[in-house]
C-alpha cells in the first residue's frame, strides 16, 4: 500500500502526450495498479471532471468538492490494485469511492453541528446555550463555518475543539493548558459573536 500522503502522479507530470489510440478507463486503472504514473495521469484526466460533478451534487460547496475530489483520486492511486474488473467497470469503481467520500463528508459536517449543540447545552450559566441550540437547528453548515471564520483565533481554537472534536469544556481546557473559567469565557464570547453573525435573537 502506498503512503497515506503520497503526492499524486498528476502533480509531478508536466504533460501527458496524447495517446496514439483510445485507451479505456479499465486498462488505465490496471496499468496504474502496476505503478504506471502516466496511465494514472490519463485516468485522472478522463474521470476527474465527472468525479467532481458527482461530489458537487452531494456537497454543493465548490471548495469542499474540490478537496474531496482530490482525496478520492489519491485513494484511487493508492488502492488501484484492489480494483476487481469482474465486479464492474473502472469508472463505476471510482464513482463509488467518490460517492462514499462525499457522503462521509456530509455526515461529518452534520455531526459537527450536533456537537456544537451538545457543547453549548452543558452550561446553564448564560442564555447563549439556547441561542446556539436555536441557531444550529435552523442554519446551514456553511453559515456556521463562515461565522467561525469571523471569531478571534483564541475563540475559534476553543470552539473548534468542541465543534469538530466533540470535547467538553474541561477537555478543551486540558488540551489547551488553559484554566477552565478562561475557556468558558472564551467560548461564551465566541458563541455570542456567532449569534450576532447568524442574526439569531435571544428567546
Amino acid at each position: 500500500m502506498r503512503p497515506e500522503h503520497e503526492e499524486l502522479p498528476t502533480q509531478r507530470l508536466v504533460a501527458v502526450p496524447t495517446p496514439q489510440r483510445r485507451v479505456d478507463a479499465d486498462e488505465l486503472l490496471a496499468r496504474a495498479a502496476r505503478g504506471d504514473e502516466r496511465a494514472f495521469a490519463e485516468l485522472y484526466g478522463l474521470v476527474s471532471a465527472r468525479v467532481y460533478g458527482l461530489i458537487r451534487r452531494v456537497l454543493r460547496d465548490p471548495a469542499q468538492s474540490e478537496e474531496v475530489m482530490q482525496e478520492v483520486m489519491v485513494e484511487v492511486w493508492r488502492t488501484a490494485a484492489r480494483y476487481d474488473g469482474t465486479r464492474g467497470s473502472a469508472t463505476a469503481w471510482v464513482f463509488t469511492i467518490a460517492h462514499r467520500r462525499a457522503v462521509d463528508r456530509v455526515r461529518s459536517e452534520q455531526a459537527g453541528i450536533e456537537r456544537v449543540r451538545r457543547v453549548a447545552a452543558v452550561s446553564a450559566e448564560t442564555p447563549y446555550d439556547d441561542v446556539v441550540e436555536s441557531a444550529t437547528a435552523r442554519i446551514e453548515q456553511q453559515q456556521v463555518r463562515r461565522c467561525l471564520d469571523g471569531l478571534t483565533d483564541l475563540q475559534r481554537e476553543a470552539i473548534t475543539l468542541a465543534y469538530y472534536g466533540g470535547n467538553s469544556y474541561r477537555e478543551v481546557a486540558d488540551q489547551l493548558g488553559t484554566a477552565l473559567p478562561t475557556i468558558k469565557t472564551r467560548m461564551r464570547d465566541g458563541l455570542i459573536r456567532m449569534r450576532d453573525c447568524l442574526g439569531v435573537a435571544l428567546s
